[in-house]
């Protein structure tokens, strides 16, 4: 198999990527690393010095692909399947770029802020940061309650990148800002979307590993 996808079965973005592998049955190596391990650490380093997953090896193409959004991309175009992630149409495509990057900026970020700071010591949390992060999750959550009026997927009634971006900050996000009475359509997008077989092998996957994810004290 020429493709490696360097990741951590936990990590939400790596989630990302792994479900539009899985989407289209792509044959890839697993490469889980341990950040906390020097060599594994450094290897990581060596191949995206940025030192974040996923990031993806095509050994078959010599490429390097970092960041999730772009790693769905490059399998759409050469790994090609059922499934199209961008559509061709220019328009489209545009607009599943733009729901890409609100669910990564707007529900991924504040959900990580969040998260983060349940693994700061007490005298270093971020109280004011914290609470801008929950703010900005209810702002979004009331965006998708009104974009997902019609049900379907993130962008119709094709599933595509967006959903991809989708189910990893509504997955945690719901644990730490829950979606409540007033976001049923979110929750119930979030249920279909934990339906979807390749949503579902993710956190199939994931599910030894939940034990590791920061409560709040």
């Amino acid at each position: 198999m020429s493709l490696t996808l360097h990741f951590h079965p936990l990590s939400s973005f790596c989630w990302k990527a792994l479900i539009a592998l899985y989407e289209n049955d792509i044959p890839f190596t697993p490469n889980s690393v341990n950040l906390g391990d020097p060599v594994e650490r450094a290897a990581l380093l060596k191949l995206w010095p940025v030192g974040k997953f996923p990031v993806l090896r095509d050994d078959a193409r010599g490429e390097t692909v970092p960041e999730s959004s772009i790693i769905i991309e490059y399998l759409d175009r050469h790994y090609r399947g059922p499934t199209r992630f961008i559509p061709d149409d220019v328009h489209s495509a545009w607009q599943t770029r733009l729901r890409d990057r609100f669910y990564d900026l707007y529900v991924h970020l504040p959900m990580q802020k969040i998260m983060g700071d349940r693994l700061r010591p007490d005298g270093n949390k971020d109280p004011h940061g914290v609470a801008e992060a929950r703010a900005q999750l209810r702002t979004s959550y009331a965006m998708i309650e009104h974009q997902m009026a019609r049900g379907g997927w993130a962008m119709g009634g094709e599933f595509g990148l967006a959903d991809c971006a989708a189910l990893p900050p509504l997955f945690y996000g719901n644990m730490v800002e829950p979606f409540g009475a007033a976001h049923g359509r979110v929750s119930a997008y979030l249920e279909r979307l934990k339906a979807r077989p390749s949503v579902a092998r993710v956190l199939k996957e994931a599910e030894p590993y939940f034990h590791m994810v920061p409560k709040e004290r």
